[in-house]
């Protein structure tokens, strides 16, 4: 084992402590902490700007020179290590002198502007006593300000580098640099680019660690004092970052990250700049009814500005006797398995909880459902079937402490970026990275080794890992004995499956192959985390069912740094799932087929319940088509965006009888409601949220709703309450504690214990126990407390290039952008940043095409086209097309394939055949772009 691999060192907090002396008294460090740290534990401040908590000290700025008794020169702190025994003197006149000379040569070159207000250096000249310095300012760079985001002000800059390791060592963007000589010297972004044509991707790590204001958020919202701040969690994706909200005359003014077991301090562009979508214009704030006469347009999406032609305002008390009269219309005369329901991933764990309750026992049947079909219910498969749980084994967190990670069918840079920055750090410290990935993403410069398989070959590359672990003898004996069952049927499986034999097919070199399968078996600790280019996929169950098979069979498994961990998309798509907003399962996986679970459930809500589960997603649209669902409930989900085949979606909304639809903006979805509900932003309520890492973490709201928009929970119970249910929530704590005496899982997490600690790990069974980041550490949750081996065939993808449809289409989504785009997009910063749909294809491809960078290019398969604008992008396989499905103007699932995974029911999203001709009609630009144009909302914006 190289000493890059060796296990990593243990903390420094377990380690026996030593005493110095600082300024007299007798204080403590830990072996290898700076004299700056153990200073600052003991509540001695020491003037300082080039450091920072969690960055590398690097003591360039020397404002926290000290003086050390017996040496001849001062030190500094930040870098310096204390010693047993060593005498320091922080404010002796001699270490004060050359601190406040310090402080007045970088005043000397600061401005006296707006952008430098109340910065770190004029906080501790004025706690130093440092008047208007001496000397003269030099010359100063010109501000750039040619990014949407970022404002870069480098006269105030005192080139203290923290936003270089911010950019570097923490997020690993490497955009950042110190550049030149002498008076010359400057911070540079790329190759001295501007920085808004740099590589910069906006996280906005370097303006949360620049002490001066040199780098600010564009726009001046730094200028502005908040009347208050909030701490809540990102509503963005699964990695469930911790995030401080400022408030100013209830308006967002700004987010910082803060300390969270998932981020640490650390965001991303869409979790520090992608909050003012709350304020934007088009904010529903009134409940609105369809006018009588007007039909649903399934083959056109309407325009927000043109609502009043097919809406008119209501008052609540009409809106939801409408909404409650129509779902109870279709029970009585069609029976109660005529209507359904979809929840949202995006919403609280309560919101989860609480509609699917209505549904189970307000339209008594158990078609609920939401994105997780969508996303992951192949992996929720797999998982149930292999290990007894589908909830993750280990948090993302855990890569620092692994030997070997695998990242496939994932893109974490996009999709995870926070966690992609944890994975980059470890790769850092000696971890091998192993990218299974047909693109060459961002992680692959990180890689030790990029396996870019053929599209729709997983389950050959998979199998043939399979094959040199069991053939070599790499396998865990004494983990497979003790711990799982089915091995012999996997070990004669995957005989047929030699990496010779499948390195043509999945296209990579068989020595490679064994190359990768011997390391990930024999490291001290190997960890696999995948995305929905796994899960997304005709075969998305046997794929996941392989990496299940490698992680049983090698005992990479219920210890740190290993595991398996499907990375969740949604910031609550595991909470939603966990509340039981899904078909088949109550909440906490208790299976509705169940005889036990269902009396538990029906003795807590006294409702009778139905004994077979519902429909999914996909099944519900073709139920909706066929006459045989005729009523919705759809509560913060766009399936008019995100079904695969969206004209048939919305076809099927169309032919509803009656559509409810509660949301924050008039989506593509709500356009064919008949009822539509103004609901509240994320800001604007309290409630829990699960991330991927199994962490119930608590949102407190910030904002109050606009206009008549009201809080989701409060919906939700009213409905019910027309639905004849005897709802009385006074609180969301309510829900909760309904929900922990439920759910086994969580039933040791209090609300007063969420308020306290913000953040909980489960399992967490008993009242103040730690709760388990760690699964699987002794038995797995199946009957048999044993991991179940599944061998996987190869079955080919549902549809697959030929002479017609010669190219393959993947879809995803963008870093700037989420899901539908319907938050996103309405942001300033995100859409400036990306504000038109793109086609990514290879350089050399479009080159055949003879189409040039920027040209219009349509796409069809054999459900639909779209054009939009071509983009040249490396990253991308030949013969491969990328479009996010985020872009209304040129919805990317008009193109997809609804074929689905047998078992889980998912569509097969990542994968189909189509054609790529150049030209076309230009998409049109952004009808959320321009909102002072649009037609004025209703009243109580």
């Amino acid at each position: 084992m190289s000493a890059a691999l060796e296990p990593r060192r243990p903390h420094a907090e377990d380690e026996p402590l030593l005493e110095f002396t600082l300024d007299g008294r007798t204080v403590q460090a830990r072996p290898g902490e700076t004299i700056w740290a153990a200073a600052r534990r003991a509540g001695v401040e020491i003037p300082h700007l080039c450091h920072k908590e969690g960055l590398e000290p690097v003591g360039n700025c020397r404002a926290c020179m000290v003086e050390v008794e017996g040496e001849r020169v001062l030190a500094a702190s930040c870098c310096r290590v204390a010693t047993p025994g060593m005498q320091v003197h922080s404010a002796s006149e001699r270490a004060r002198h050359a601190q406040k000379m310090v402080l007045e040569l970088l005043l000397a070159d600061m401005p006296e502007t707006a952008y430098t207000r109340d910065n770190e250096l004029d906080q501790w000249a004025r706690r130093l006593g440092v008047g208007r310095p001496r000397f003269a300012s030099r010359p100063q760079p010109a501000p750039d300000t040619s990014h949407p985001a970022i404002a870069v002000h480098l006269d105030a800059c005192i080139q203290c580098t923290r936003c270089v390791r911010a950019c570097r060592d923490e997020q690993v963007n490497d955009v950042i640099g110190l550049a030149f000589r002498g008076p010359a010297e400057k911070i540079v972004f790329d190759q001295d680019d501007p920085m808004g044509a740099s590589t910069c991707v906006a996280c906005g790590e370097c303006v949360q660690a620049c002490p001066t204001g040199a780098l600010s958020s564009a726009g001046g919202p730094a200028l502005q004092v908040p009347d208050k701040t909030v701490d809540s969690v990102c509503p963005y994706c699964g990695v469930g970052c911790q995030l401080t909200y400022h408030v100013k005359d209830n308006t967002l003014i700004a987010v910082s990250g803060r300390d969270g077991p998932a981020n640490h301090g650390r965001l991303c562009v869409k979790g520090r700049y992608g909050f003012d979508y709350v304020r934007h214009p088009q904010r529903l704030t009134v409940p609105l009814v369809r006018r009588e006469g007007v039909p649903k347009r399934a083959d056109e999406t309407l325009d927000p500005a043109r609502w009043q032609e097919v809406f008119r305002e209501a008052t609540w008390d009409e809106a939801l006797d409408l909404a409650a009269a129509g779902w109870l219309r279709i029970r009585d005369r069609h029976g109660p398995r005529a209507l359904a329901g979809f929840g949202s991933a995006k919403g609280s764990n309560e919101e989860a909880y609480l509609f699917q309750k209505l549904v189970r026992t307000g339209f008594r049947s158990h078609n609920v459902d939401h994105c997780t079909r969508l996303c992951h219910a192949s992996s929720v498969a797999a998982l149930l079937e292999g290990i007894g749980s589908a909830a993750v084994s280990n948090p993302v967190m855990d890569v620092m402490q692994a030997e070997l990670v695998i990242v496939i069918g994932a893109n974490p840079s996009v999709n995870h970026p926070v966690a992609a920055t944890w994975i980059k750090n470890a790769v850092r410290e000696g971890t091998r990275l192993v990218l299974c990935d047909p693109r060459h993403s961002e992680l692959a410069r990180h890689a030790w080794r990029h396996l870019a398989f053929k599209p729709d070959t997983d389950v050959a590359l998979l199998n043939a890992l399979l094959h040199v672990i069991v053939t070599e003898g790499l396998v865990d004996e004494a983990f497979i004995a003790g711990r799982t069952e089915g091995f012999e049927a996997l070990r004669e499986h995957v005989q047929g499956y030699s990496p010779e034999a499948m390195a043509p097919l999945c296209g990579i070199e068989a020595g490679v192959i064994r190359e990768v399968g011997r390391a990930y078996a024999t490291s001290r600790a190997s960890m696999i985390l995948w995305g929905m280019g796994v899960s997304q996929h005709v075969h998305g169950t046997d794929n996941a069912r392989c990496l299940i098979a490698l992680a049983l069979a090698t005992g990479q498994i219920g210890r740190p740094g290993t595991g398996l961990h499907p990375l969740r998309g949604q910031n609550n798509v595991q909470g939603a799932s966990d509340a039981g907003l899904i078909p088949m399962m109550l909440p906490d996986y208790q299976r509705v087929t169940d005889p036990g679970a269902r009396a538990k459930f029906e003795r807590l809500w006294g409702v009778p319940l139905d004994d077979r589960p519902g429909l999914t997603v996909v099944e519900v649209m073709n139920a909706a088509l066929a006459g045989e669902i005729r009523g919705m409930y759809i509560m913060g989900e766009n399936p008019a965006m995100s079904d695969p085949d969206v004209n048939h979606a919305r076809q099927a909304l169309a032919a509803l009888d009656h559509l409810v639809v509660q949301d924050i903006f008039l989506t593509e979805t709500a356009a064919l409601a008949d009822v539509v509900l103004p609901a509240s932003a994320f800001p604007e309520k309290t409630g829990t949220f699960t991330n991927t890492d199994r962490t119930v973490q608590l949102g407190r709201q910030a904002l109050e709703p606009p206009g008549q928009a009201r809080q989701d929970l409060w919906i939700i119970q009213a409905l019910a309450q027309r639905l004849g249910l005897p709802w009385r929530y006074t609180d969301v704590s309510e829900v909760f504690d309904e929900m922990r005496h439920s759910m086994p899982s969580i039933a040791g997490i209090t609300w007063e214990r969420l308020q306290r600690e913000h953040a909980v790990a489960y399992p967490c069974t008993q009242e103040g126990a730690p709760g388990q980041p760690v699964v699987f550490t002794e038995r797995f949750p199946t009957p048999s407390g044993r991991g179940r081996f599944v061998p996987a065939d190869i079955v080919p993808a549902a549809e697959r290039p030929d002479a017609d449809y010669p190219w393959v289409l993947i879809t995803g989504r963008q870093l700037e952008h989420w899901h539908t785009g319907s938050m996103t997009r309405r942001s300033r910063v995100l859409d400036a940043i990306e504000p038109d749909p793109v086609a990514l294809i290879h350089p050399l491809d479009l080159e055949a095409l003879g189409a040039r960078p920027g040209e219009v290019i349509t796409l069809q398969s054999r459900r639909g086209e779209v054009s939009l604008y071509a983009r040249a992008d490396e990253s991308i396989p030949r013969g491969a097309v990328f479009v996010a499905f985020c872009y209304y103007e040129a919805a990317a699932n008009r193109l997809t394939n609804p074929a689905l995974d047998p078992v889980a029911k998912i569509p097969e999203l990542k994968y189909c055949a189509v054609r790529v001709r150049v030209g076309g009609t230009p998409p049109q630009p952004s009808r959320y772009r321009e909102p002072e144009a649009a037609q004025p909302w209703p009243a109580g914006m």
